[in-house]
């Protein structure tokens, strides 16, 4: 319990430095053209980064808890130096390619926003490599539990974005945001780049990255298709009306960043604990620890709704309502946020169900689940849009996310039961 406050209250803070960023944004700027450009600029970077390193992450922390020192920072230094690799040829031609693949993304922004738009993209691609060596290096903290300086990093990395926007943006306005966004990650980077000790000879054929690309395929193959969901959802929203982009961008960010909180103080500890359940095959223990995390994860989600249904509303223009964000845009953002609680209660309570089949090894079912659920979820977000707009893509977001979560729920624990009553376990 300790450590799940000190993660969340790092978490917290890392969420609430963000937050004070994107307020300064919102409330120097307003919710318009230039903020709808900056918020579409992250949105292939975030698609990459979803798609590989976190599919990464997932595959990487179960996989070098538990090694010896020697095999540990060998490890550490072929991912860092394959990704590192990988992602700035990625980077690469995806800056080459900005004009054309923006105009077809973003349909709905005017001429001047989508120029706009293809400059912030450029600076966000690079970032985008740091991005993906900071995921490398925090599995690797994660993987030797050393979780407090992991969650520490991101912290005094968004703090230095802060101070750089506010110093910057009066002159050189959302040029200057995307600059310190990427000065974020490469501080990051350089905070957390210790853990790869002298330097290790990487063993390109060995079976550790045999068994990481076996285990990473299917989460490949899976987040490259449902992992577009924000993209679908930045398409749809930059064919409302000017800000309209940003609102729901803003909506979606609040509500994840409860969940990152959520996550890193209640998902993220329990991963190198569940991978040595699972080495060990104690099912039993395996099975109450993750139950016990999923009931947290409830308890903590339908407060939070509560209390956005009762509150959310004063808070928030409390919190945004100054400057040049409106009454109606603070009322626009709150209807959004309550149509996206389905994300907040799936989300969570999806994390700590992924988590446990990625601890034991099984990649594949939570993919073939996202990727089906997925599909459902694009028709209800096209058809909510065409229904009601900003309001109809976040009540089908939320739908989409809660029906995934029941039926991973329903697997795990069958794969469980039947684990459990293979090792003569007894569980209840």
């Amino acid at each position: 319990m300790k450590l799940a406050l000190s993660l969340g209250t790092l978490a917290g803070a890392n969420i609430a430095l963000t937050a004070l960023v994107q307020w300064y944004i919102l409330v120097a700027i307003g919710p318009g053209m230039e903020t709808d450009a900056l918020f579409a600029s992250l949105a292939v970077p975030q698609l990459v980064l979803a798609v590989i390193s976190d599919s990464l992450v997932h595959v990487l922390v179960p996989l070098m808890a538990g090694e010896t020192p020697d095999d540990f920072h060998r490890e550490v230094w072929e991912f860092v130096l394959l990704i590192g690799s990988l992602f700035s040829l990625l980077s690469g031609l995806l800056y080459i390619l900005v004009p054309l693949w923006t105009p077809l993304l973003f349909p709905g922004l005017a001429p001047e926003a989508l120029t706009l738009t293809n400059q912030l993209s450029r600076i966000q691609l690079v970032g985008m490599v740091f991005t993906a060596l900071t995921g490398v290096l925090w599995a690797a903290y994660h993987a030797r539990q050393r979780f407090i300086w992991a969650e520490l990093t991101p912290v005094i990395g968004t703090g230095v974005s802060l101070a750089l926007t506010i110093w910057l943006l009066p002159h050189f306005g959302v040029l200057a945001a995307a600059w310190a966004n990427v000065a974020r990650f490469v501080l990051q980077t350089i905070l957390l780049a210790p853990i790869l000790g002298r330097f290790r000879t990487p063993e390109w054929h060995g079976s550790d990255l045999q068994e990481a690309w076996h285990r990473i395929q299917p989460l490949l193959l899976g987040t490259s298709y449902y992992k577009t969901g924000p993209l679908i959802d930045r398409f749809l929203s930059s064919m409302t009306p000017a800000g309209g982009l940003s609102l729901f961008y803003l909506g979606q960010q609040l509500h994840s960043a409860a969940t990152v909180v959520i996550n890193k103080a209640i998902a993220a500890p329990m991963v190198p604990i569940l991978a040595t359940h699972a080495k060990g095959q104690t099912w039993t223990s395996f099975r109450a620890l993750y139950r016990r995390r999923l009931e947290w994860i409830l308890g903590l989600t339908g407060g939070g709704f509560v209390i956005l249904l009762l509150l959310g509303r004063p808070i928030l223009q409390f919190l945004i309502g100054h400057g040049a964000v409106t009454d109606e845009n603070v009322l626009t953002l709150w209807w959004i946020m309550i149509g996206l609680t389905g994300v907040l209660v799936g989300g969570c309570a999806g994390q700590i169900l992924s988590t446990a089949f990625y601890a034991k090894g099984d990649t594949a079912t939570p993919t073939k689940i996202g990727v089906i659920g997925f599909t459902v979820g694009i028709a209800l977000k096209i058809g909510g849009f065409l229904l009601g707009g900003l309001m109809g893509i976040a009540i089908g977001t939320s739908v989409y996310y809660l029906a995934n979560t029941v039926l991973l729920y329903v697997l795990l624990e069958r794969k469980l039961v039947h684990a459990i009553s293979s090792s003569g376990q007894t569980g209840a």
